[in-house]
């Protein structure tokens, strides 16, 4: 072969093998830059164990939804090295007691290396949790199109003792969908997003009646809380659920939510001592505003104080900023029993509303109007243990829940 056309073909060969190369030196312009990411969990002050080896820290970068892996050493600390970009990092681990979940959302690392302190929330195990949340709606089967006015949340009693569903509220949090605006999010100097110490709860608080006592729920046993219509579903789109059941309870009011496609007329099977109570109505929306593919849900009771009066109290109400008609309830975090932070797994534009004491992951939503739904994981050996079920809890969506591809409820 003509010497010539060996070089060109020697050349074009290195080219093609170049950018595939395992050179990390930041001189070489065929391979990205490498900064070394340190994250240290920071405890709450009192707690005395010092650091912690073997935990295991979650980093995913936002935009192509990259996912690494790092664990803390001796000192406390996990190292690992990732491109340039912004990244999503959560942290989540369990004692016998105690439930320590941190994170820290939107973290710059571009062109250097980064230590990045991220603090610990300290909770103890839910008694009630969320088990399950249907938002996405499915198909009309056999018609065409597709039907949203038929979600639900189911509630779980996840200890031995029983439970009183009695002024338990429900709540989303602003924005409705991971993806919107949040104005309630600040940046550090760095760009690290920073969450208000509320939960911005937008357009109603729900609060299930009862005078204490009223609502018991045993240990292992769930109630359905329907968020839209308490009829069956099935009727006209078999692919739905049937809602109209003896004890399931419905947000329902006629008055403040006058828009019967979301909210009929309960069924013959909903007493309506199970209708809940709107405390507040905070919008203008004639259907309460339920997310298809990105809600954050919380459930919470007031503490030594009653929600109405709480809700009529000074600053407990503020105006939303950017907005001439919504407001906001400022939830104090301390009162939330569980929360679930859902992001829509179509878009990198999630951002998280809920404290990392509240949830300190998400919970992935890939699927809207296929009946698929978000469902928590069931701990095996702790059901065992106790004899009713027992749900996975670490306060991490992330890992607590799944997606599954019918609703529980579908017959």
């Amino acid at each position: 072969m003509h010497a010539k056309y060996i070089y060109i073909l020697a050349t074009v060969l290195a080219s093609a093998i170049l950018p595939g190369c395992s050179d990390l030196k930041n001189d070489n312009p065929y391979t990205a830059t490498l900064n070394t990411l340190t994250v240290t969990p920071v405890y709450p002050e009192g707690y005395g164990d010092g650091p912690q080896a073997g935990i295991s820290v979650n980093i995913t970068e936002t935009g192509k939804g990259t996912e690494y892996t790092a664990t803390t050493g001796a000192d406390g600390k996990a190292s690992i090295k990732v491109q340039d970009g912004i990244y999503r990092v959560t942290i989540s681990y369990r004692t016998d007691e105690y439930i320590f979940n941190g994170s820290a959302d939107r973290v710059r690392i571009i062109g250097e290396d980064k230590n990045l302190p991220v603090s610990m929330d300290m909770t103890e195990p839910g008694e009630i949790v969320i088990k399950e949340i249907y938002c996405g709606g499915c198909l009309c089967y056999p018609l065409e199109g597709t039907y949203m006015s038929d979600s639900y949340i189911i509630l779980h009693n996840n200890t031995s003792q029983v439970q009183y569903l009695d002024s338990l509220c429900i709540g989303v949090a602003d924005p409705y969908n991971a993806t919107g605006t949040n104005v309630w999010v600040s940046r550090d100097d760095d760009g690290t997003s920073v969450l208000p110490d509320f939960v911005p709860v937008i357009q109603a608080v729900w609060k299930i009646k009862g005078d204490g006592k009223t609502f018991p729920l045993q240990p292992g046993e769930d109630a359905v809380v329907c968020i839209f219509g308490a009829i069956d579903h099935t009727r006209q789109y078999p692919l739905s659920v049937d809602l109209n059941k003896p004890g399931y309870f419905v947000c329902y009011n006629i008055e403040y939510f006058p828009n019967t496609r979301y909210h009929p007329v309960p069924g013959d099977n909903i007493s309506s001592d199970r209708y809940l109570d709107v405390v507040i109505k905070t919008g203008q929306a004639n259907a309460y505003t339920f997310s298809v593919n990105s809600p954050a849900v919380v459930i919470f009771k007031a503490e030594g104080t009653t929600i109405e009066d709480f809700v009529s109290s000074e600053d407990a109400i503020v105006q939303k900023p950017g907005s001439s008609s919504d407001r906001i309830v400022k939830l104090p975090i301390e009162w939330v029993l569980d929360g679930v932070e859902v992001f829509t797994g179509s878009s990198a534009g999630n951002v998280k509303r809920l404290d990392p004491g509240i949830d300190a992951g998400y919970a992935n939503f890939s699927a809207p109007y296929l009946g698929h739904t978000l469902f928590r994981k069931t701990d095996a050996q702790a059901s065992e243990d106790k004899g009713f079920e027992v749900l996975v809890d670490t306060n991490n969506s992330l890992n607590d829940f799944y997606e599954r591809n019918e609703q529980s409820l579908h017959e």
